[in-house]
């Protein structure tokens, strides 16, 4: 018989709650039996029972760790505050992780999960739904078949809404650099980063703490470019209130044959203009949709939700369990997606190209005066 995983599922009503259905997620697996569900806030925890009729609850998520044996353990608040002593409670109790994204506030306590779950050789597996994406498959094996030529470079931006610049740089940059370390095939080496507000450089009475336990943020308008050490170039932009509709949120592929537009999500479709100019209004070439069949063909699959993606990044953790090997986006991954965003700020605040890996591993807005 497959083997049923024991999860514990980790909430926190009015603090980042359940995430997006992360909870939900876990409900939808034939191999996944619910133990139990912790959540500080009483009718949050009680409603959580009642849907995903969880056996045991418990209003502190440590002394459910230490009284259940669990394999999973599903970090399910959005605030990033508490993501830290989530993660360290679980791998000290032995359990691999799913979570909400973004990974934890600064590079230190990223290195600290990194170091704890790696010596118990425990994996995680993270709410990024788009490394997930079977359409993320193709427009790789399109990018490896020459499709679209040597790629130059990858530009991506936020969504650009009321959160547009610093937040946005947390919330929503965090799965436009999952994508593009992926797309880009290597770690960037280097971070040449604006960051203003009003126009001007920020400066230390612009750092505020950001909503969500993001810890410090600033600035309205972000401006990123980042050095691959394959040669490939990524630019990162957001300002605030600049948002197109439909949303620019995602990125562009740019190679010497044409171009590939990726936007967030999961079996989100792709597109691409096989124009070496670029500029089709020149050659009357079109856009061409991608789907998880290829080029031009229909959408077959139905689980193409928010809730699907979580699904299959649940699947690709526990498969990389029973083969002992990494998951899609790895904690290493994670740490990495935090370091592009904290890069940003460190080179603002050395006024040149930041170096990466980074050697300021605290939040570089707290170094400011």
């Amino acid at each position: 018989m497959p083997k049923k995983y024991r999860v514990g599922i980790i909430g926190s009503t009015g603090k980042g709650n359940y995430g997006h259905s992360v909870d939900k997620a876990f409900t939808k697996l034939p191999n996944i039996d619910i133990v139990a569900v912790a959540d500080d806030n009483a009718a949050g925890l009680k409603a959580a029972q009642g849907r995903l009729k969880a056996k045991s609850t418990y209003t502190d998520y440590n002394v459910m760790l230490q009284k259940e044996k669990l394999d999973i353990v599903a970090i399910c608040p959005r605030w990033i505050d508490q993501h830290h002593a989530m993660l360290m409670a679980a791998a000290e109790a032995g359990c691999h992780v799913y979570m909400e994204k973004p990974f934890c506030p600064t590079l230190k306590l990223s290195d600290e999960v990194v170091q704890n779950l790696e010596m118990r050789h425990l994996s995680l597996g993270i709410a990024h739904v788009s490394q997930y994406s079977p359409v993320l498959d193709v427009v790789l094996k399109i990018i490896r078949s020459g499709e679209i030529g040597e790629v130059l470079e990858i530009r991506g931006r936020g969504k650009e809404d009321h959160r547009g610049g610093g937040e946005d740089l947390w919330v929503l940059g965090s799965h436009v650099f999952g994508l593009m370390r992926s797309l880009a095939g290597g770690h960037p080496v280097s971070c040449t980063a604006t960051v203003t507000n009003n126009g001007q450089p920020i400066t230390a009475k612009d750092i505020v703490q950001g909503g969500e336990g993001l810890g410090l943020i600033s600035g309205d308008h972000v401006q990123a470019r980042y050095d691959f050490e394959n040669g490939i170039v990524g630019y990162f932009a957001s300002k605030r209130s600049m948002a197109g509709k439909p949303s620019r949120f995602g990125l562009q592929i740019f190679g010497s044959k044409g171009v590939i537009e990726m936007t967030s999500g999961y079996l989100t479709p792709a597109y691409i203009l096989r124009d070496s100019s670029w500029s089709p209004g020149r050659t009357r070439k079109t856009w061409e949709t991608i789907t998880s069949n290829g080029i031009g063909k229909p959408e077959t699959r139905k689980d193409g939700s928010y809730e699907g993606g979580h699904i299959a990044a649940i699947n690709d953790l526990i498969d990389s369990i029973e083969s002992q090997r990494p998951t899609r986006c790895t904690v290493e991954d994670c740490r990495d997606i935090v370091e592009m965003i904290a890069a940003v700020y460190e080179s603002q605040r050395l006024g040149k190209t930041a170096s990466m890996p980074l050697e300021t591993r605290v939040n570089p807005l707290s170094l400011m005066s």
